[in-house]
């Protein structure tokens, strides 16, 4: 059997980890850097940004500001980790090698879990936002249609998949900047007849603390999940052309497009509407673009939100294919699940994931007010808990390559301090997370679901040790 073994050391195990066989890639640097905004992009900044906004008044910037660093150092040690040894598996491979099977195998099905019920929500989603603009439509039929759609998509290979994520993402990404500009011009007193805002809304209405820093904090626990979802660029550079090269450049590309669409979005956002503004709980930009006097926003906005939907379904397929195929590869799912097809498609990893989709959408149908939102209570965490033990394992990881001599393509910043920086902050989040009901509920759910998977994984993996001792 050939294994492998990545710049950042061997796996924590013991145990070599099996070669993947060779890989069609045909995934450029664009797709990688869109597919990461294509996946973060979604109802979470088109909607959920409201919630922030009425928790932290204008100091939500403030909470994005943290989050996205957080996010942007996770990033960095991703892409440390995946140029030193691109595998579909990603951060659960890493975690294998840093932190032994058990653990990579526990993060490689929580991550798995999150996707696939992911899936389902944006597919309910998407079709409930067509059928209310559709008279006449129903509800499981769209469902029905988008999921097909994209699973036939996934099936094309990654060459087709990038290209068509790509252009998916660009859309969305186009709709920010065109809302950046309609905001700054109206700001700025530029749109004709229409009295521009000005400023007061950053210092008005009890000021720019309005709730002090727990305002801060409550608006932080509200964003930082509208972040979730950049890692599967780390997942994505198994399928790409010169890994090495490629998820350096998507990595710092990916940067500086955070803090400018997530954190101009919001500061345009705050600038023209009162932070308490009752508009802001049914649909920021919409309210934004509403104040601006702009025909028809409810309506484009509608558009933008279901193709942000239907993107971030198209990237979570994909994501929760590979990472399938992965743990099959690894022999921590059924064999089945690890073969590719000719064109370097997952294809059964692909059938798997979405079968679990459909059958949620059926669930959801059958049950609209329970069954989605208990799935969704229970991966609500699972981004803070696969980003946490990513941090841990590329401080591992780092540290043996640092002693075994090996020269790393793409690092990350200030080792150790940035990464353990990182860890800190990530841990304070979760603290203060514990603090507040209604996230309470999700990191122990999230917490009870991890405990489960991981008692799971120990078990195989024990079941498997000793089976490979009696075959000596």
């Amino acid at each position: 059997m050939t294994t492998r073994t990545s710049a950042t050391g061997p796996s924590g195990s013991g145990t070599p980890i099996p070669a993947e066989p060779p890989t069609v890639r045909k995934m450029r640097p664009r797709h990688l850097v869109f597919m990461s905004l294509g996946s973060a992009i979604g109802t979470g900044l088109f909607v959920g940004s409201g919630a922030g906004i009425q928790a932290a008044g204008p100091a939500v910037l403030l909470s994005f500001l943290i989050a996205g660093t957080m996010v942007i150092l996770v990033m960095r040690m991703m892409g440390e980790m995946a140029a030193a040894d691109p595998s579909s598996g990603a951060f659960s491979v890493y975690a294998e090698k840093a932190l032994g099977r058990p653990v990579g195998t526990t993060i490689g099905w929580l991550w798995w879990l999150q996707l696939v019920i992911v899936i389902a929500a944006e597919a309910t989603a998407a079709a409930a936002i067509v059928a209310s603009m559709w008279p006449g439509s129903q509800q499981w039929v769209l469902a029905l249609v988008f999921i097909s759609l994209f699973t036939a998509i996934n099936l094309g290979g990654a060459a087709s998949f990038g290209e068509f994520e790509y252009w998916f993402a660009l859309l969305k990404v186009l709709a920010i900047v065109a809302f950046l500009g309609v905001g700054i011009a109206f700001i700025a007193g530029w749109l004709p007849g229409v009295p521009a805002p000005g400023l007061s809304n950053l210092t008005g209405n009890g000021g720019f603390m309005p709730h002090g820093w727990s305002g801060v904090g409550a608006g932080l626990l509200l964003v930082v999940f509208a972040f979730g979802g950049t890692e599967i660029v780390a997942v994505a550079a198994a399928d790409t052309e010169n890994p090495a090269t490629n998820i350096a450049k998507a990595i710092n590309s990916v940067v500086w497009r955070i803090l400018i669409l997530f954190i101009g979005s919001v500061l345009v956002i705050v600038t023209i509407l009162p932070w308490d503004s009752d508009s802001l709980s049914t649909g920021p930009f919409v309210a934004a673009l509403a104040a601006a006097r702009v025909p028809g926003a409810d309506v484009v906005m509608a558009v933008v939100i279901v193709v942000a939907l239907l993107s971030a379904l198209n990237a979570n397929l994909y994501g929760a294919s590979r990472m399938v195929f992965s743990l099959a590869e690894r022999g921590r799912a059924p064999k089945a699940l690890g073969r590719k097809s000719a064109n370097g498609v997952p294809r059964a990893a692909v059938g798997a994931s979405v079968a679990f989709g459909f059958l949620a959408v059926v669930l959801n149908y059958l049950y609209p007010e329970t069954v989605l939102m208990i799935l969704l209570n229970l991966v609500g965490s699972t981004c803070l808990v696969v980003w946490g033990v990513s941090i841990v394992s590329q401080i591992i990881l780092r540290r043996r390559a640092e002693a075994a001599g090996m020269e790393l393509s793409f690092k990350m910043w200030a080792f150790p301090w940035l990464s353990y920086f990182a860890l800190a902050l990530l841990a304070g989040i979760v603290l203060l997370g514990f603090l507040d009901s209604a996230v309470r509920i999700q990191l122990v759910a999230t917490l009870a679901l991890t405990c489960a998977l991981g008692t799971a994984a120990w078990l195989l993996d024990r079941k498997t040790t000793q089976s490979g001792s009696q075959l000596r």
